[in-house]
């Protein structure tokens, strides 16, 4: 056992030995019965006194050699050392008795001395060398072992008592059953439980209390404490505190607070710290904010508002229940603080989101370790703040500390917040080189950092190794959202039914909120209504989450009827079911509507958030009626009505409805007024709309405007990149393809899909993975054949490379779109409509492509891309050439 000393505790050395023993006595020596030393008022006096103590100690048994052989006089100075942690006069009276006759009373005491003085060995050493150790020799071996986590060595002392035919008292019965809880000895606790019945102190107070204790740790039964704590023929507080921590733990905490009060009702038993800082754990627990005041009301009442541990509780509770305020001054006005206290401060700060605070508290700290740490960096996480948490964590290991299970989680979500692909990597690699790499839970941090980072390939490998006897239900819903997140819908839906199949995954609101979004991306409808029936039936519909994902997933089917039906049996709604409502119609490009739920939605009192806001403002884009001026004031009053600050996405959105009706300079001076640098999705939205009107002027300035910036993301890039490609500037738009890819950046592949029975089948440009790719070639040079004969002619300007004319028209011929309108065509009946899903905006080419088709195919074709639904019906498009 390794011991910790704080330097105040060490006795300072004495410099100058020889003032202290002279070569003859002074002229007056101390008499020893006139020793007396002052108890220390504070740490700061302690190794001053120590020293002295030692020194005169010492000093008195150099020049008094007949107390070395005074039994008394040894005794007391033993307890000296006891008194002020002095072990090295503890080895100095041990020196001496050494040289007496072996006096059984002197060799007990030395044994409990350096037990108390936490010297483990040096007790052991001299019980050995006793020759008739009595039962208070083995109670307090066994009772400082246990307390020491040294379980096993306790439990060996205790048998070999009982072999040397000493007979275990209620102290000793106690020690031992602590023992057992420590290092988990059940079936010996059981032995000594029987051992307690036969010799008969099962009427001892103590020793129930003891047993109430290891049954709760072992079997978790509170039938088992109960019934002791019935039976007991008299009760202590201990008694009562042990019953009502059970039941706090337990999370029973209406039965703790009837216990409590039945306590308080029999008068003899005073309430303690204890039972109160259990009872305010209740109170936590519960959220009964009025009940934990009144709680505390009683502790200041019995005299326990100055105590740490009662402090300590009520800065939890009133984190959890209360204000700020509350929490700030009940913190400064505890008398006594402890690192818990500083620790909990900051936790308080963090779950209020006061980042700022919180660091302040952990500088101030007197007293730092691993805990106040891990309290800092878990709040960081908590509030989004990543790179302070990996920060924080790079500075506890330059620094030495412990870390523990919960640092390296809290780090790992740090990363994941940040989405760092190479930090992820690097604090893998450190969990994998120290050993923490077998820790499960650490283990599915890793796993959903890997997810969160886009690493599925990663984490697919970690999955596939996933150790058989843990529990995978949560790893295997961190896969599926994985998927989900990771534009891997199709992944995500083969994942779910072969967990199903497997019986591996627990169906919990996540689960279902996960696999109704992967639904609703894919357009797969029937699965969808499957995962809606279940809802139903296991009563998942009262869950907010789960109808607002059923919501929009029939929303992204095209099924907006049953999307509204959802939302109009709703009990109760949020910001998020209006903001999925109000998706759906702009999906259908449906602004009417969505002005209609707008208003519905501000009668209701329901203060909008920054997506609605955003949507809103988009919806004027798609209403029949031009509307600019209700849009302009809707996005000028954004500050002063609803305190929400514009961002890029809400300009975007303005500069596309001013675009939409045709007001492009005035589009062109809002960017120009912004207060922050526009993004490059603000001169996007504004180069779309000089596109479709076909206004060159402004169209060249954009441009000009988006090739000076340097790309952020993969889609800036791609934009730079086809701008440099429609110029002709092909080598420049090559040199930005190549950045793209030395910074890891990957464009997301065209792709386009169609259910049918159930199947997802998806296709990309020039695709010939499909087991009909032979007849859904030869359809579509048929199809294409036919759409020309009707007026359809191939716009190579959509093509954005360096190729021949001829090839151009190739690369049009085979884009996923018309192979999977082809496909749909050749598999589905004779005026049955075509549906078809795109992850990206279809060119407008393959648009013009779909309208003839619908002409020659007397079909519906139903499109949904990036920019929302494309119905095609007799050469017209819903979206009215405008996407």
């Amino acid at each position: 056992m390794s011991t910790i000393i704080h330097p105040q505790n060490h006795p300072v050395p004495l410099p100058h030995h020889r003032h202290l023993f002279p070569t003859k006595p002074p002229p007056y020596p101390p008499c020893f019965s006139s020793l007396s030393f002052p108890k220390p008022k504070s740490q700061h006096h302690r190794p001053l006194l120590l020293a002295s103590t030692t020194a005169v100690s010492c000093h008195t048994l150099y020049y008094k050699p007949h107390i070395c052989n005074d039994v008394n006089s040894l005794l007391t100075l033993l307890n000296l050392s006891v008194q002020y942690s002095d072990a090295e006069l503890a080895k100095a009276v041990h020196a001496c008795s050494l040289k007496l006759q072996e006096d059984t009373h002197l060799g007990n005491s030395i044994v409990l001395a350096y037990l108390k003085l936490g010297l483990f060995n040096h007790s052991l050493n001299v019980f050995a060398s006793l020759s008739c150790p009595n039962l208070v020799t083995y109670s307090s071996l066994i009772s400082g072992f246990a307390k020491s986590n040294q379980g096993s060595k306790a439990i060996e002392l205790f048998m070999k008592m009982r072999t040397e035919g000493i007979e275990p008292n209620e102290f000793t019965f106690v020690a031992i059953l602590s023992a057992c809880i420590r290092v988990l000895e059940s079936e010996f606790g059981f032995q000594i439980h029987g051992l307690v019945v036969k010799m008969g102190f099962l009427d001892s107070t103590f020793v129930a209390n003891a047993l109430m204790g290891f049954y709760w740790k072992f079997t978790g039964n509170l039938r088992l404490v109960f019934k002791l704590f019935d039976e007991m023929p008299q009760r202590d507080v201990a008694s009562w505190n042990t019953v009502i921590s059970c039941l706090v733990k337990e999370g029973m905490y209406e039965k703790a607070f009837e216990l409590f009060r039945v306590m308080q009702g029999i008068g003899c038993f005073r309430a303690d710290f204890f039972t109160i800082s259990s009872i305010l754990s209740a109170c936590e627990g519960s959220n009964a904010f009025m009940k934990g005041k009144e709680v505390h009301a009683h502790a200041i009442r019995i005299g326990l508002e100055g105590n740490l541990s009662v402090n300590n509780v009520l800065i939890g509770l009133y984190t959890q229940c209360g204000r700020v305020r509350d929490v700030a001054v009940l913190f400064e006005s505890v008398p006594i603080r402890d690192v818990i206290t500083w620790t909990q401060m900051i936790t308080a700060y963090m779950e209020f989101g006061l980042v700022d605070l919180a660091v302040k508290v952990f500088n101030e700290m007197p007293e730092k370790n691993c805990i106040s740490y891990n309290a800092l960096m878990a709040g960081f996480c908590k509030n989004g703040e990543g790179l302070k948490a990996v920060k924080l964590f790079i500075e506890m290991v330059e620094e030495g500390l412990e870390l523990t299970d919960f640092s390296l989680s809290s780090v790992i979500k740090a990363c994941a917040l940040v989405m760092d692909v190479k930090a992820s990597e690097q604090i893998q690699g450190f969990c994998l080189k120290f050993g923490f790499g077998s820790n499960v839970c650490v283990e599915a941090a890793l796993l959903d950092m890997c997810i969160r980072c886009g690493r599925m390939a990663d984490a697919e490998k970690m999955f596939r190794i996933w150790p058989v006897e843990h529990d995978n239900s949560v790893v295997c819903t961190s896969m599926l959202c994985g998927y989900a997140r990771n534009g891997q819908p199709d992944e995500a839906v083969l994942f779910f039914l072969r967990c199903r199949l497997e019986g591996t995954m627990d169906l919990d609101e996540v689960t279902l909120t996960s696999i109704l979004g992967a639904c609703g991306t894919l357009g797969f409808e029937k699965m969808g209504e499957q995962v809606h029936c279940y809802a139903l039936k296991t009563g998942f519909v009262t869950d907010l989450g789960v109808l607002n994902s059923i919501i929009s997933m029939y929303a992204k089917c095209g099924n907006m009827n049953d999307a509204i039906k959802v939302f109009n049996i709703m009990p109760v709604r949020d910001v998020v079911s209006w903001n999925a409502l109000i998706a759906g119609h702009i999906l259908h490009r449906q602004g009417d509507e969505v002005l209609a739920v707008w208003s519905a939605m501000e009668e209701a009192g329901i203060r909008p958030d920054t997506i609605t806001l955003f949507l809103v403002l988009s919806a004027y884009r798609h209403t029949n009626l031009d509307l600019v001026d209700d849009c302009r004031k809707l996005f000028l009053s954004m500050r002063t009505d609803y305190d929400i600050e514009p961002t890029s996405q809400h300009h975007a959105s303005f500069v596309s409805v001013l675009g939409q009706w045709g007001l492009l300079e005035e589009a062109e001076e809002t960017i120009e007024n912004m207060t922050v640098e526009p993004k490059a999705s603000v001169w996007r939205a504004l180069l779309d709309s000089c596109r479709i009107r076909l206004n060159t002027t402004i169209g060249k300035r954009v441009a000009k405007r988006i090739l000076a910036m340097k790309p952020q993301d993969p889609s800036t890039y791609i934009l730079v990149s086809n701008l440099y490609s429609a110029s002709g500037r092909w080598h420049c738009s090559e040199t930005v393809r190549e950045d793209m890819r030395e910074k890891g950046f990957r464009k997301n592949p065209a792709r386009s899909w169609i259910i049918h029975q159930n199947n997802i089948h998806p296709f990309y440009t020039r695709d010939k993975s499909h087991p009909q790719t032979k007849d859904i070639y030869r359809g579509l040079e048929i199809l294409v054949m036919e759409c020309q004969k009707a007026g359809y002619v191939p716009d190579t300007s959509f093509v954005l490379h360096e190729v021949e004319e001829h090839q151009k028209k190739e690369f049009l011929l085979y884009h996923s779109a018309k192979l999977a309108a082809t496909y749909g065509i050749l598999m589905t009946k004779h005026g049955e409509p075509i549906r078809i899903v795109k992850n990206i905006r279809m060119c407008g080419d393959c648009h013009t492509f779909m309208k003839y088709v619908s002409i020659i195919t007397k079909r519906e074709i139903l499109v949904r891309d990036a920019s929302g639904f494309h119905c095609f019906r007799n050469g017209q498009c819903c979206c009215k050439d405008y996407w």
